[in-house]
C-alpha cells in the first residue's frame, strides 16, 4: 500500500463545485483506497492506495467525481514520499515568509514544470519565485490577490496546476505521516 495525497483543484471556493468532505471520503473509499482522511475543506485527502501509479489514481478520482457528483474537477495525486521531497526542496529564502502568502504549486508533470520555469527569467521583487524538481514555489510580500507574480503564474499555468499555501502543505505532510503503519 502506498500513502498518497490527492489535491482537487478549485472545489469549495465560492458557490461553484461544492463537494462535502464526507462525500469525498466515501468516493475515495469506494475506489478501494483505505484510511482516507480529508484535510481542511478545500479538496485535500490522504489515503493508502493499492498502487503507486499516481497518474492512474488521479484519472480514477476525476472519473468518479464526474460520474458520481457530476463535476469536472482536475486532480493531482502524489505519494507521501514525493510530498516530503517537495517540502525539503522549498527554497531557503521562502522560509521566513507568512505561510498564508507562500504557495506551493503542484504540477501534473515535467511539461508543466518547464512552463513554470519560464517565469524565472522575470524579476518579481519583493515577491520570490523558484521552481524545484517537483513543484514551483511562490512567496508574496503582500496580497496573493494583487501579486503580479501570482497573476502571471496563473495566466501561464492555467488549469495545469493546483496551489496550496505553506500552512496547508505542512498539514498535509503531517496527515500523511500520521497514517497508520503501512500494511
Amino acid at each position: 500500500m502506498t500513502p498518497c495525497i490527492a489535491l482537487l483543484r478549485g472545489i469549495n471556493v465560492g458557490r461553484a463545485k461544492r463537494i462535502a468532505m464526507a462525500d469525498l471520503r466515501a468516493l475515495l473509499e469506494g475506489l478501494g483506497f483505505s484510511d482516507v482522511h480529508t484535510v481542511l475543506n478545500s479538496g485535500n485527502a490522504v489515503f493508502y492506495a493499492p498502487t503507486a501509479d499516481v497518474d492512474r489514481i488521479a484519472q480514477d478520482i476525476e472519473a468518479a467525481i464526474a460520474h458520481q457528483l457530476g463535476l469536472s474537477v482536475p486532480v493531482i495525486v502524489l505519494t507521501a514520499a514525493a510530498l516530503d521531497e517537495i517540502v525539503a526542496a522549498r527554497p531557503s529564502d521562502h522560509a521566513g515568509g507568512d505561510p498564508s502568502k507562500c504557495l506551493v504549486a503542484f504540477v501534473p508533470g515535467a511539461a508543466a514544470l518547464a512552463t513554470a520555469a519560464t517565469l524565472c527569467n522575470t524579476p518579481w521583487a519583493p515577491d520570490r519565485y523558484a521552481v524545484g524538481p517537483r513543484a514551483a514555489y511562490l512567496c508574496c510580500a503582500d496580497s496573493l490577490l494583487t501579486s503580479p507574480l501570482v497573476q502571471a503564474f496563473t495566466r501561464a499555468m492555467g488549469a495545469a496546476v493546483t496551489t496550496r499555501n505553506w500552512a496547508t502543505v505542512c498539514k498535509l505532510q503531517a496527515a500523511a505521516n500520521a497514517l497508520p503503519a503501512a500494511r
